[in-house]
């Protein structure tokens, strides 16, 4: 089942690249209800209430994740942001007869606040002031957009930009660019694009032209340069390789990367997302982090991965996890890394690439090192993540999980592996033995489905991305989207898990379809079963008494409708802790 992506027009391409920048901010607003944050606002000026103060949510359809009541018609919760109660409104009524009401009208659904179980905060923010070159189907179209980028820059500074994807351009689709297609374009300023997947980069020119001699000359470990016929380094640079151009270019200032913090939660927020597990988080940025918390400007619920062997990792395993008492931050797991992407050709792999003989992708770590780092955090009360792609790194993150855990008896549990996208056979049972959770993204899915079995062949890609077969072995999943690889929005997530199609139905049966997920699935991916891979599962990802009120209010039924109009469903509002965060009020 050999399967290749439909013809699309370069106008429909361009049409969806502005709506995926734009985002949730084109959506109509909700039906005119009566907001209670809007009359709570009133009231409060006037003295007419109190903190103390419950809300009463009515005339709605709640879809809980509470198996003991999977919907209701009515919620309370208080001021303190938890909820009292969920039930039937005539009931919940007697029960507050002085609640400020939440009216809904019958319009739209309640879900909880939806997770995203693998994304990267900082990085999304960066992508909206950089140059955006998700969705270019063109050498081209992206040079198009740098050059507007480029326009708002001062002479001589990095030109910097991520998204590109060259299985997506329309000319000489799949092959990996050159330095020589930017050269002409920057012939002095220094050009650094990452590729949508963050595991290559393209360099022109002037930006190798920084790097020593010395450095080009031979491959890093874990890394690849790719060069011409001559044996020069052509601009592509693959995994670890990116750090020979990446260490050179100068790193934002503080002032940049609140701009860009707040950009991602301004996204986050407006997709419904009331928390987000950060995978990989720089020191500097976990007290970023602790600064806009206190400025009450950190409209999220976050669970940050140290990034790698690093100064975060090194400052929780000195201090502690980190438990912030706003409820908002938890630091207390480490994201690995063992291979690059499948798109890229970095995925480690047992046996070779079937578009690539010879070419079985990148380690980033050998084993037994692995094994060590992984006791190591273990040992400091750590959950480990790992990011794995291949089947030889998710075999090598099997055996070495396994072998930790045999060394370190008292570990915290719940670890994870981070992708999962091609597995053997037999690793769906070893993980589920070793209670792994299985962190996926099923956008990369149906981003990965026109070129995925060109790169593994008939037999392995059925084994890939195969989200039934984890649970079929007992293995839980946690859902995210790996923004922004993917786009934020989460209902684009859910809409991939249950269709495994693209947003114009292609293929007509999903691609490998007996891999989709139920929507009730769907939404636990997304709900407690990342609230779980965070250690969550008894504060939100459900809506039930004694938990945040966070959830979102959704334009459609999305347990019902059919597939297709889910990727138009809107984000009506977003609310976490009991408050509103999006859309944001005026006054």
């Amino acid at each position: 089942m050999n399967s290749h992506r439909p013809v699309r027009s370069a106008s429909l391409a361009a049409l969806f690249a502005v709506l995926l920048i734009t985002g949730c901010q084109q959506s109509p607003p909700p039906p005119a209800v009566a907001d209670p944050e809007s009359s709570n606002r009133q009231a409060r000026l006037s003295g007419d209430i109190t903190d103390s103060q419950t809300t009463l949510m009515i005339n709605a359809l709640i879809y809980t994740q509470d198996s003991a009541q999977p919907t209701a018609n009515a919620m309370a919760f208080n001021a303190d942001g938890i909820i009292l109660a969920v039930g039937e409104q005539a009931s919940l009524s007697d029960q507050y007869p002085d609640a400020r009401q939440f009216d809904l009208k019958n319009q739209g659904v309640v879900v909880p606040g939806l997770i995203d179980a693998h994304g990267h905060l900082m990085n999304l923010g960066f992508s909206q002031i950089t140059a955006n070159l998700a969705g270019t189907t063109s050498k081209a179209d992206i040079l198009q957009r740098l050059q507007a980028k480029a326009d708002e820059l001062p002479a001589g500074s990095w030109l910097i930009g991520r998204g590109w994807d060259q299985n997506d351009w329309q000319d000489n689709a799949g092959l990996f660019p050159n330095a020589a297609d930017l050269d002409a374009a920057f012939p002095r300023r220094p050009v650094w694009l990452t590729r949508i997947d963050g595991h290559a980069g393209w360099a022109n020119t002037a930006a190798m032209q920084m790097v020593t001699a010395e450095k080009l000359r031979t491959n890093p470990d874990g890394g690849r340069i790719l060069r011409d016929d001559d044996g020069q380094p052509n601009g592509v640079f693959i995994d670890r390789a990116m750090q020979l151009v990446t260490s050179l270019i100068p790193p934002p200032d503080s002032q940049t990367e609140q701009l860009a913090l707040q950009q991602a939660l301004q996204v986050t927020a407006a997709y419904g997302l009331t928390g987000v597990h950060e995978a990989g988080t720089a020191l500097r940025h976990l007290q970023l982090y602790q600064d806009m918390i206190a400025a009450h400007q950190f409209p999220l619920r976050l669970y940050a991965m140290a990034d790698g062997q690093g100064a975060a990792l090194e400052h929780l395993c000195q201090h502690g996890v980190l438990d912030h008492p706003s409820g908002l931050l938890d630091a207390r797991a480490v994201k690995f890394y063992l291979d690059g992407a499948l798109g890229s050709r970095g995925a480690a792999l047992v046996d070779d690439y079937s578009d690539e003989p010879g070419n079985r992708g990148l380690l980033f770590v050998q084993p037994d090192a692995f094994a060590g780092q992984v006791a190591a955090a273990m040992r400091c009360g750590l959950q480990v993540n790992t990011h794995a792609i291949g089947d030889r790194a998710n075999q090598v993150l099997i055996d070495a999980y396994a072998e930790a855990m045999r060394m370190v008896p008292g570990h915290s549990g719940r670890h994870r592996i981070e992708h999962a996208q091609v597995m053997r056979e037999e690793d769906f049972k070893r993980s589920a033995e070793l209670q792994l959770i299985a962190s996926v993204q099923p956008t990369h899915a149906t981003s990965d489905m026109y070129w995925a079995e060109d790169r593994v062949g008939p037999q392995r890609i059925r084994h890939a991305y195969a989200w039934q077969d984890f649970i079929a072995a007992d293995t839980r999943l946690a859902l995210g989207s790996d923004f922004p690889v993917e786009s934020a929005n989460p209902l684009l997530g859910f809409y991939a898990a249950i269709s495994r199609q693209d947003t114009i139905g292609w293929p007509d049966q999903g691609w490998y379809p007996r891999q989709r997920l139920s929507r009730a699935q769907a939404l636990h991916g997304f709900t407690l079963g990342a609230a779980y891979a965070a250690y969550w599962e008894t504060e939100t990802g459900s809506l039930e008494p004694g938990k945040k009120a966070d959830f979102v209010w959704l334009s459609n039924d999305i347990m019902e409708i059919p597939a297709g109009d889910i990727p138009d469903t809107k984000v009506w509002q977003t609310w976490l802790n009991g408050r509103k965060i999006y859309p944001q009020d005026n006054d």
